[in-house]
């Protein structure tokens, strides 16, 4: 082996290696530019005929990514398709699809299956396939390996590793590329394939000894912000009642210099990965007659931020005189979190629809979705309403922050304003409700 990684070592010094992305979404597109602009031919592969024909027309479906960088890697050959027989001209193929929950909580791993097993038939000697998606610590050993081996060609030998995505949208300080890309081979040969094609894009690799380990460090990861966020989101509900202002105790206990970092509450949690996270481990570990009550104690918390939401806008309701039922409600952001578009798992969702079923009359404002029609776990079909109608409404809920709003005017449009982010920090206005 120490011939052929010198071979595949010498290929992507020279660029000659194709990469092959498999989901075009928030992480694979990202991942796809990446290699583009590193200077490697690459090939993406989803199934959604809509995302294919948007790139191969130079259009962008993602706000961080702009058409400009579609043309650009476009002009560099990049180009993207649904046919998954073309899978044979990669050398390397990365599959970034997703892995929501399923009912009960449970791991919903159809994404993954159904690529593997669309992929496997197409596979060929020699290829490193690489699994990104986060998932349970297993997956890439009890479900890829075994799928592989069962649907690929005869004497096919693929090198196959887990590697964890680290997207984080909305951060424009860090560079992609200084993210550590952490890499777990299922052999050792695996391994230092994934770590020398990686380690061309990345700054910085992070091999670990197992598939499992890798992907135990991406739930660690998560589940490290998923149950700090549900700390902070429990003690704002005890501030408030206790008239104690959270956001000032964690700015306090911030100044800390050792053994403390800053968490802070909000009306949910959202994105792929710290909803799902501590669930996708619960489920696995009981598997092995281990409980997880804090992890999953955490998530519970977390999940039940939504409806803590809705009884603070029916409460502030009540104090003027107004029934949930019936009243016109805006909600300021639909996004799961600032300045993206991204809807998913965002609890502004969650809290539509329960204000949905309460009787309200709900519209929503976000300059990043004009409309929103139906997902995994909602169905709104509903446009963005324009903000000059903000005083039209009986409560207006801050729910995403969006650098573009202008807080102070529309507190001073708005009959009752419920804010779920302390925007409205420093500002003095009866009509104010902080939750």
């Amino acid at each position: 082996m120490n011939g052929d990684i010198e071979l595949w070592r010498q290929g992507i010094e020279k660029r000659s290696l194709c990469v092959g992305i498999i989901g075009l979404g928030y992480v694979g597109l990202p991942l796809a530019l990446l290699f583009s602009e590193a200077g490697f031919a690459v090939l993406g592969f989803d199934i959604d005929a809509e995302k294919v024909d948007a790139l191969n027309t130079g259009r962008s479906y993602i706000h961080r990514i702009s058409a400009e960088q579609i043309a650009s890697a476009r002009a560099a050959g990049f180009r993207a398709t649904s046919d998954f027989a073309e899978a044979r001209d990669c050398d390397a193929i990365l599959i970034c699809v997703p892995t929501p929950l399923a009912a009960n909580h449970e791991p919903d791993m159809s994404f993954v299956t159904g690529t593997v097993e669309a992929l496997a038939p197409h596979t060929r000697d020699g290829q490193l396939i690489v699994l990104e998606s986060t998932t349970w610590p297993g997956t890439t050993t009890e479900i890829v390996v075994p799928t592989l081996e069962q649907l690929s060609p005869p004497n096919t030998h693929l090198l196959v590793a887990f590697s964890p995505e680290r997207e984080d949208p909305g951060n424009t300080t860090t560079p992609r590329r200084a993210i550590p890309k952490v890499i777990g081979g299922v052999d050792a040969h695996a391994a230092q394939a994934a770590t020398a094609l990686y380690g061309a894009i990345f700054d910085r690799t992070v091999v670990v000894s197992s598939t499992e380990a890798a992907e135990m460090t991406k739930l660690l990861e998560n589940i490290y912000r998923g149950v700090n966020i549900a700390l902070v989101n429990e003690l704002k509900q005890l501030c408030l009642a206790m008239d104690i202002d959270i956001w000032e105790v964690i700015d306090a206990a911030a100044t800390k210099p050792f053994g403390f970092a800053p968490f802070y509450p909000g009306p949910g949690i959202g994105g792929h990965c710290i909803p799902v996270d501590p669930f996708y481990l619960a489920w696995r570990a009981r598997h092995f007659n281990r409980p997880t009550r804090f992890i999953e104690l955490a998530g519970e918390v977390n999940e039940a931020m939504p409806a803590f939401v809705v009884r603070t806008i029916e409460e502030a309701l009540a104090g003027r005189n107004v029934k949930l039922s019936g009243a016109k409600i805006l909600l300021l952001g639909i996004a799961y979190k600032r300045d993206i578009d991204d809807l998913r798992e965002s609890p502004s969702l969650t809290i539509f629809q329960q204000l949905r079923e309460a009787g309200a009359r709900v519209a929503y404002n976000d300059p990043y979705f004009p409309t929103v029609g139906a997902g995994r776990h909602y169905s709104l079909q509903t446009h963005s309403t324009p903000l000059e109608q903000v005083p039209t409404f009986d409560c207006v809920v801050l729910l995403t922050d969006h650098s573009a709003y202008d807080i102070p005017a529309l507190v001073a449009a708005s009959k009752l304003f419920v804010d779920t982010r302390n925007a409205t920090r420093g500002l003095a206005a009866a009509n104010i409700i902080r939750c």
